[in-house]
């Protein structure tokens, strides 16, 4: 899928499948709640999980900071998982992986114009095959 219009996007995959949002706004907020513009479906995601801060940068591009908790402060239950570790708050950087709770994740994708987004699942660092040698010819 070739996004044009969108620079940077965010792939979530929770207990309804996977969505893609092309970031445009300065806010976003995430959660549970049906009022969040990015609405994570989980019983592990708390009403108001996060928030997505447009920042500007010196370039005149800008980036996103995503925090944990709404936009008043309050934190989530969970808090957030980005790249394996805990953090209440993270400028995202392309390819970086959100955890919001169980079975419930996000990359962030910068893109240029006319680059493609993965369409098959999110990789799971922890996904095995198994392969049966008998399987293979001498």
């Amino acid at each position: 899928m070739a996004i044009s219009q969108g620079k940077y996007v965010l792939m979530v995959e929770d207990d309804k499948g996977r969505k893609e949002f092309v970031l445009t706004k300065p806010v976003y907020s995430i959660g549970r709640d049906p009022e969040c513009n990015i609405r994570l479906y989980s019983q592990f995601v708390s009403r108001r999980h996060a928030t997505l801060l447009q920042l500007p940068k010196t370039d005149g591009s800008y980036c996103y900071r995503i925090v944990d908790g709404d936009a008043k402060g309050k934190t989530s239950s969970n808090g957030l998982i980005i790249n394996g570790r805990k953090m209440a708050a993270h400028d995202l950087k392309d390819k970086d992986e959100v955890v919001f709770g169980p079975g419930v994740k996000a990359t962030y994708y910068q893109l240029k114009p006319d680059t493609t987004v993965p369409t098959g699942p999110l990789e799971d660092p922890y996904d095995i095959t198994l392969i049966n040698p008998a399987s293979f010819d001498d």
